[in-house]
């Protein structure tokens, strides 16, 4: 099998335009997490910058800091393993179905 480099470059153009477009909709992506029943609640975008973390007053006490901190932990975890799905469908339709390698992009 010969490979063309100048192929490989055409394809590589496209690639990266298509990675542009990428980022720019993964502003867009907002997922929220919860935890706890919904007592804790986070919300992230595409680019993994938390938008809002909401607790509700149910889960507050004094007595029970180290509950809250895991429930939050538990939420954030939540919502970016979905927005690494969601990163994962975007991708999937851009390279027509090609499954990247494990790790490819933090994924």
């Amino acid at each position: 099998m010969t490979i063309n480099p100048f192929e490989l470059l055409k394809n590589f153009g496209n690639i990266q335009s298509k990675m542009g477009e990428l980022q720019g909709k993964l502003a867009g992506v907002r997922v929220s997490g919860s935890a706890g029943g919904d007592m804790v609640k986070v919300e992230i975008n595409g680019r993994f910058e938390v938008l809002s973390v909401l607790i509700a007053p149910e889960a507050v006490d004094p007595q029970g800091v180290s509950v809250l901190q895991d429930l939050v932990r538990a939420a954030m975890t939540d919502a970016l393993h979905k927005v690494k799905e969601a990163i994962r469908a975007e991708v999937a339709g851009m390279t027509g179905g090609i499954n990247l390698p494990p790790g490819f992009m933090g994924l």
